[in-house]
């Protein structure tokens, strides 16, 4: 049965909505409403037979790799850029007193 959507189901959504449009966005809003209320409908025709009910995307599953070491101490080969170095770091402008 397809839900057409009339001026007294937008005027509800607009109260609880707290929406105050002009007749031009209240058109508009309309024709977008029952556009998805269309779409939806058209979903309704889709087999679902034997499809799990799903809440959400993701299985749970931890998808990390394991942290493994792979290369050598680079430490001094990256600090050869660095403008300043203290200590085997690099070395930056204070930035908090």
């Amino acid at each position: 049965m397809r839900k057409q959507i009339d001026r007294e189901d937008m005027e509800h959504l607009c109260v609880l909505g707290k929406l105050n449009l002009q007749e031009r966005e209240y058109e508009a809003a309309a024709g977008e409403l029952q556009k998805m209320l269309d779409y939806v409908e058209k979903l309704e025709e889709l087999d679902t037979e034997g499809v799990e009910p799903l809440c959400q995307m993701q299985t749970g599953e931890n998808v990390f790799r394991e942290d493994t070491v792979t290369g050598a101490d680079r430490r001094e080969e990256l600090l050869e850029g660095a403008p300043a170095r203290k200590e085997g770091y690099f070395q930056v402008p204070r930035t908090v007193e």
